[in-house]
């Protein structure tokens, strides 16, 4: 596979974050159309060459792979932004030929209005994507990620994406060596009479090499699309769920994805403290150091505290920030947390590896404000 290379962000997160458009604080994304440009170099001639077999035209044939890979679901908007039409006798002949042809149905969702979903095990099997998931009914959040994903390749289709499960097992497994039992899964029980099936990378959020990278070798990117819920708890299952992963590579980024920028701030402080910290190979000895210098000072013993001490705890505050390192000291200091738990959860990989962590505002492609035909 041929991967596009990223530009280098830099040694710290920050640089990471500051090469991306600064966003202005809490905008509507509705307001902010984003155009996106309808070339996928990564679609195979032969996709689409079958997709026009089944009569569509060469651009809803790029459209509907790029659908069907990504999402599963789309909403007219997106149609219209990817092959720069407009409402007419050319988009009423494309949802006529997906309802005539059983390919895809049309479902309403209070507040969304209507979307598209790309069922056909006829039209996944012309693109060999089958298996894939994505042609299965879903609730309402999950189809709300899916649009949501979708708006995300569709603005940026420079990127080479890790498309289906096997490439992730292939670059992953194959490329870097690394054991399938480092990788997120999880494990769906069938019947009695069948073996349980293990499923790698569930979550479904897109994976992908950037485009503007002066590295020797290709740099994996993950995404995180936050939902409606007001809370970061799946956030951080999320990262736990991926951090023996991170141990084993050498560098990555990672993108957290929301309509609105509120919970930004908040994402990059967990990320900081489930990831970039664990990652840091003294970060367990580090840790219980601050707590022994933090917990001399609130004792008032002063004279054990030296100079060098004082330095460090500055340092240290400023790094184990956040409410998990708060309960973790509150734990320790009462006898509840032992050193060992500390070393056992913040143990540190075998080696340096490299996080880089950006937020992104994620615009709806297509959208042209409040009052358009189609919401979403």
């Amino acid at each position: 596979m041929k991967h596009l290379m990223s530009a280098p962000l830099g040694a710290q997160t920050e640089l990471f974050t500051e090469s991306r458009p600064r966003l202005p604080s809490h905008p509507s994304a509705a307001t902010f159309p984003a155009k996106p440009k309808p070339v996928f170099v990564s679609i195979k001639a032969s996709c689409l060459e079958a997709l026009q077999a089944m009569g569509y035209s060469e651009s809803e044939a790029r459209f509907l792979f790029v659908v069907a890979t990504h999402s599963g679901y789309f909403m007219a908007r997106q149609f219209l932004a990817f092959t720069c039409g407009h409402w007419g006798k050319r988009t009423t002949t494309f949802w006529s030929k997906l309802h005539t042809k059983k390919h895809a149905r049309t479902e309403h969702f209070p507040l969304s209005g209507k979307v598209y979903h790309v069922f056909s095990r006829k039209l996944y099997r012309q693109i060999g994507r089958e298996n894939l998931r994505n042609r299965r009914e879903h609730e309402l959040e999950y189809v709300h990620k899916r649009i949501g994903i979708l708006d995300f390749v569709l603005s940026h289709p420079e990127c080479e994406y890790l498309e289906t499960d096997p490439e992730k097992l292939s670059y992953f497994c194959d490329q870097l060596k690394i054991p399938t039992h480092f990788l997120p899964s999880k494990i769906y029980y069938g019947q009695k009479t069948s073996q349980p099936t293990v499923r790698y990378f569930v979550d479904k959020f897109r994976m992908f090499f950037g485009s503007d990278s002066s590295s020797f070798s290709p740099v994996v990117t993950f995404t995180y699309l936050q939902g409606s819920e007001a809370s970061l708890t799946e956030f951080v299952h999320h990262l736990k769920a991926y951090l023996p992963l991170f141990r084993q590579l050498s560098e990555f980024r990672f993108l957290y994805l929301a309509r609105v920028d509120v919970h930004f701030e908040k994402a990059k402080e967990l990320f900081n403290s489930v990831v970039t910290i664990p990652l840091g190979s003294d970060a367990s000895a580090e840790l219980c150091r601050y707590f022994q210098i933090r917990k001399a000072w609130d004792l008032r013993q002063y004279r054990s505290v030296t100079d060098a001490d004082l330095i460090f705890r500055n340092q240290a505050k400023a790094r184990f920030v956040g409410q998990r390192f708060e309960h973790l000291y509150r734990g320790w200091k009462a006898g509840r947390v032992t050193q060992d738990d500390i070393r056992e959860e913040f143990g540190g990989a075998s080696h340096p590896v490299k996080a880089y962590f950006a937020p992104e505002l994620l615009r709806r492609v297509g959208a042209t404000g409040v009052g358009t035909r189609w919401k979403g």
